[in-house]
């Protein structure tokens, strides 16, 4: 059988290297050309366990880069791109940088994927577009796609940017997209800006767990491993079952920052006066959440890793593999430090 060959963008980051690593044991007629700027969230040690194989290869590039687009996806069939700035505590410090590559790139890429007549183009979006979830009339419920994008941070006004920009692409020109929405993931290799790791990381130190305002916001959570088989089924799917349609992925389980820091620390064996409470975020957001029924309906996908199972095996992995968290810190992010110094966590 000839091979598929596809692209996959922010390839080195948290998703993208999980997504990498599952689309090859799931596909094995695949060939993937894996691409990464390699910023700060970008580690190579993600691949290591691919790195030898024959179908996998790597390009050091940025989707802003016109010209390196265009080179990376020639001959694909698919291109998944996760490659973005995604941490909202980032954004606020600085929107522009992620305008210029969540926006900027996603156009470079689409605008790359029509003139090269690619079969799937998967936008990676995120639950963050519809700020608060709830209905039109204001009542507390999962996130449903035909609910309106009201972003409140420049993290998911970017985000919504791109992910309307993406659709354009399919009603304008008919390239053939499909828009994800995922809820917050957790699982192996996350940089540990983000509330599971830094809270395991600080939590395996001893270190205070900072909380924000009073602990009660609330999100859904899956294991990075269910997002990647959800987003394996729709590259698999018939082409009338998804392409132009928006997918919301999720798996039903949310847990408040609170909720979550007391079962780390209860994880790890330290005690919950490491909680500390911290000032709220601008613009936090109080609950995220979505309604998965429309992919569970099209394509028969279900979540298989139950929260309390995927947080124990998170938090050993964290426990086991100190040499790849030393790497990390050992790159002296000043971000990440004051993250795990003074609390700014989430997604």
């Amino acid at each position: 059988m000839a091979s598929r060959k596809m692209l996959v963008t922010g390839a080195a980051g948290f998703i993208g290297s999980a997504f990498v690593r599952s689309v090859m044991r799931a596909l094995p007629d695949v060939e993937v050309i894996a691409f990464d700027k390699l910023t700060y969230a970008g580690n190579l040690e993600n691949l290591a366990s691919v790195a030898h194989d024959p179908r996998y290869h790597f390009v050091q590039g940025d989707i802003c880069d016109a010209e390196a687009v265009r080179a990376s996806m020639r001959g694909c069939a698919w291109v998944v791109n996760f490659a973005a700035e995604t941490h909202v505590d980032r954004s606020i410090v600085d929107p522009g940088a992620f305008v210029r590559t969540d926006v900027i790139g996603a156009y470079e890429l689409l605008e790359a994927a029509r003139s090269l007549g690619v079969e799937r183009f998967v936008q990676i979006s995120t639950d963050e577009v519809y700020g608060n979830a709830e209905s039109p009339s204001g009542e507390s419920r999962p996130s449903l796609e035909t609910d309106a994008l009201k972003p409140l941070s420049p993290y998911a006004a970017s985000k919504a940017g791109a992910d309307r920009l993406a659709f354009s692409y399919w009603a304008t020109y008919g390239v053939p997209v499909v828009v994800t929405r995922c809820s917050n993931n957790y699982g192996p290799y996350q940089y540990p800006e983000k509330q599971l790791p830094l809270f395991i990381t600080n939590a395996l130190a001893e270190r205070a767990i900072p909380v924000y305002g009073n602990g009660q916001n609330t999100r859904d959570w899956i294991h990075t491993d269910d997002h990647c088989s959800a987003l394996v089924a729709i590259l698999q799917a018939p082409e009338d079952k998804v392409v132009g349609e928006v997918f919301n992925i999720g798996a039903s389980e949310e847990r408040s920052i609170i909720e979550n820091a007391r079962a780390i620390l209860g994880l790890v064996g330290e005690p919950e006066s490491l909680i500390t409470f911290v000032n709220d975020r601008l613009g936090h957001v109080r609950r995220h959440a979505v309604d998965s029924a429309k992919l569970q309906r099209t394509l028969g996908w279900q979540p298989t890793v139950k929260f309390d199972d995927g947080l124990r095996e998170t938090v050993a992995w964290y426990r086991d593999n100190p040499e790849w968290l030393a790497h990390v810190l050992a790159r002296r992010d000043e971000f990440l430090g004051a993250a795990l110094a003074l609390g700014s966590q989430g997604k």
